[in-house]
């Protein structure tokens, strides 16, 4: 649900004073008092509200800056940055989806957003599938992008990787150039690589049960050549109501997309191919359950 160098793209000193709803490109933003933390967020655009939930190391500008502004033409969209990410500074405080949840579910009633819809990418997805379960009022419909549920999810190799990512790996990366420009403690940027280290090797994941009882519907979407494996996201898929004949017993609420040439680095570059999608499924009726 993290991200290496092979895997997920996840800047400084200057930022709005706290509290504040400053300009940011078409939209505002602003920081909100959280579990000891001033999460930042930023508000786009007009319309049922959209969360953006972006990947691990990641910023909204480096996980959504070609897809944002095109959800943006028809959505609210809400977009935060998690503990040590961005904008947010860091607290002594490990990362946990659970608590990573729990910190977006309080930025999203600060701002009187409820029964959203959600997309994640990457560790976003995890933070989204983790408030559908601890907050399932506020998730109206779930855009997943590269989810995995348990360990087993990611191709062989992936979870070893990120244990042994160093700073230095990411050297001139669009991930660490965001984080300087835009981090409260730009010489924090070690600190934030190894509590996504963490995160990575202390993910357990969620009972299948547990999936199996989100209520909301899913639009999973996966690149053919992605950091978790397709098999898994049609395991979840399943899990979600999928895998029916829907001629016979009709199309199911979730949906499952995956892009063909397509790994994980460049998932939400296919902006125009992914928003078509993501429209589609979230304007659809949903289905009464037999």
């Amino acid at each position: 649900m993290t991200n290496s160098t092979t895997t997920e793209p996840t800047t400084g000193p200057t930022t709005p004073p706290r509290g504040s709803g400053t300009p940011s490109a078409a939209g505002t933003s602003g920081y909100v008092p959280v579990n000891g933390l001033d999460m930042y967020y930023e508000v786009h655009g007009e319309g049922r509200p959209l969360v953006l939930l972006h990947g691990a190391l990641a910023t909204i500008g480096t996980s959504f800056g070609a897809i944002l502004p095109l959800l943006a033409r028809d959505h609210r969209v809400v977009a935060v940055e998690q503990q040590s990410h961005g904008h947010t500074g860091d607290i002594e405080r490990p990362l946990s989806y659970e608590q990573l949840a729990d910190d977006t579910a309080a930025v999203l009633r600060h701002v009187s957003v409820s029964d959203a819809d959600i997309l994640g990418f990457g560790m976003g997805s995890g933070i989204a599938v983790c408030l559908a379960i601890r907050h399932p009022e506020l998730a109206r419909k779930l855009v997943l992008a590269t989810p995995a549920y348990d360990r087993d999810g990611f191709h062989p190799g992936v979870v070893e990787d990120m244990a042994a990512l160093s700073p230095e790996h990411l050297a001139g990366s669009p991930l660490k150039e965001d984080y300087l420009r835009t981090a409260p403690r730009p010489q924090d940027w070690p600190v934030l690589i190894e509590r996504v280290k963490r995160l990575n090797l202390e993910f357990v994941g969620w009972p299948e049960e547990a999936v199996a009882a989100i209520k909301a519907p899913a639009l999973i979407v996966v690149g053919d050549s992605d950091v978790v494996r397709p098999e898994h996201a049609l395991s979840m898929f399943r899990l979600l109501g999928g895998g029916v004949a829907g001629d016979v017993a009709g199309l199911p609420n979730s949906q499952l997309a995956v892009l063909p040439g397509t790994g994980h680095l460049a998932l939400m570059e296919r902006a125009e191919w992914l928003t078509s999608m993501v429209h589609a499924f979230l304007a659809a009726p949903v289905r009464a359950k037999v």
